[in-house]
């Protein structure tokens, strides 16, 4: 108990310390009315790692392909549970036909995976001849760059989404973001990579480019001999030689870069975009939860509302947690039956041995120790029921504290969840029961596309 009060008091001091015993309802996320609407073409599922993101955007794809509309996933998770839920043996950078999507009106669903260095690897054959994106597509710099540069991934995401849409082939298009450390990376991946494409270090080795002739020899002489210097040292002349060639390869598509990432931007704030924030009704995926919608709120993008996945209920919730752990206790109490009436039952293991006298007489003889030990059946029956009905009484009390467990976590989410919305009350939420297990395949999908359209709460969750 003191574990749940410390985190209960840290997300009250993360959320500005409100507290909201009696916080009105949310209003209710109708996640049907945004996948029939012919205007959103855009759904971004955003969340912090392990939230359900990956599930929770294949699932409305099904329920929106189900429902007449051209639909394409784009996931991002390297965990391959979208192609193994969709009944596809593996996914990659091009859409890939979902089949068994049923309905008289249905549609299409495709799926694939962002490879992210093949998107770079498409970017540079789109945006430069031959020769030149030979050159940078060989270069150790850029493969390095492409397969793991801090940022790369989110950066790519949003190439893809773009290019994506400027096909314009699909109706919706909803994407699975990638599974960051933080949800903002997101967001920020455009600009992060722009900073480095505009830093000092790239304008300097772009300079000799730039400069060309003899006076680029003269510019590259001193100034990259005072980098080879330091920087030589540390990284290696020959790393620095890579990113020089790669710098020259790439200088005519850096403002490429910036200008796509800026046109994906802008798509992103269009009202044809829809924000989704999913989350689990934990402290600190709501506290992430509610920092996003605060970054969308300042961005000025179109956030839909908050699926709350994994909520915890109960059918018996009329029975609280403080009556069924005393109900427990009591079946405890009566679990040491009077032994002195001849009947067994359950006793203290304490009192299981038995001096060794008491059972052997050594001056007796072999048949006076084991005279008195015959069976009596009139006994052992006795013996055998009241061992039962203690067994039923240890199994109901075990029955009992396992739902008190179960509606502490109850009444936890709750007041978490309450928390969230005396924050953000605007936040239209939609929320999704806990399975018994992980989905796997299109029957899951459809069955969570159903929750998160009524809004199933769990019994005893609201």
């Amino acid at each position: 108990m003191t574990q749940d009060t410390d985190t209960d008091a840290e997300t009250d001091a993360a959320a500005g310390s409100v507290t909201a015993t009696t916080t009105a309802p949310a209003p209710a996320l109708e996640t049907d009315a945004l996948l029939d609407d012919p205007g959103i073409r855009i759904v971004v599922c955003c969340g912090s790692g392990g939230v359900g993101k990956t599930t929770t955007a294949a699932a409305l794809g099904v329920r929106a392909a189900e429902r007449g509309r051209k639909v394409v996933v784009l996931t991002i998770d390297p965990a391959r549970r979208l192609a193994q839920s969709m009944g596809i043996d593996s996914l990659d950078n091009i859409p890939r036909r979902v089949s068994g999507i049923d309905g008289e009106s249905a549609g299409e669903l495709h799926a694939m995976m962002l490879d992210m260095k093949r998107t770079f690897d498409e970017i540079v054959e789109a945006h430069a001849d031959g020769e030149r994106a030979r050159a940078i597509l060989e270069n150790p710099f850029y493969q390095s760059l492409s397969a793991g540069f801090a940022g790369t991934q989110e950066y790519m995401a949003m190439e893809k989404l773009g290019q994506l849409r400027a096909r314009n082939e699909w109706d919706l298009i909803i994407v699975d973001t990638p599974p960051s450390r933080s949800a903002l990376d997101f967001l920020d991946a455009p600009k992060r990579l722009g900073s480095f494409l505009d830093g000092k270090f790239i304008k300097v080795l772009m300079a000799p480019a730039k400069m060309g002739g003899r006076a680029g020899m003269k510019f590259l002489n001193v100034g990259m001999s005072m980098m080879t210097g330091t920087l030589g040292k540390l990284l290696g002349g020959q790393f620095l030689r890579d990113v020089q060639t790669f710098v020259a390869a790439m200088d005519t598509m850096f403002g490429g870069f910036r200008t796509r990432a800026d046109a994906t931007y802008k798509l992103l704030q269009a009202p044809g975009t829809a924000f989704l924030v999913v989350a689990t009704p934990e402290p600190d995926a709501l506290r992430e939860a509610a920092y996003f919608v605060e970054r969308l709120a300042a961005e000025e993008m179109p956030l839909a509302g908050l699926v709350l996945n994994r909520v915890h209920g109960s059918d018996a919730a009329r029975l609280s947690a403080e009556r069924a752990l005393a109900a427990a206790e009591n079946l405890d109490g009566v679990g040491i039956v009077d032994q002195t009436a001849g009947k067994a039952g359950l006793r203290d293991p304490a009192d299981w041995s038995v001096p060794s006298e008491t059972l052997v007489d050594p001056d007796a003889s072999e048949h006076d120790n084991f005279e008195d030990l015959e069976p009596d059946p009139e006994a052992a029956t006795e013996s055998r029921t009241a061992t039962k009905a203690a067994s039923v009484e240890q199994l109901t009390a075990g029955l009992l504290r396992l739902h008190a467990e179960r509606m502490q976590v109850v009444a936890r989410e709750q007041r978490t969840r309450d928390r969230f919305t005396a924050l953000h009350p605007e936040v239209a939420v939609t929320q999704v029961a806990a399975l018994p297990g992980d989905v796997h395949d299109l029957a899951g999908l459809r069955a969570i596309g159903d929750r998160l359209a009524t809004g199933s709460a769990p019994a005893g969750a609201a």
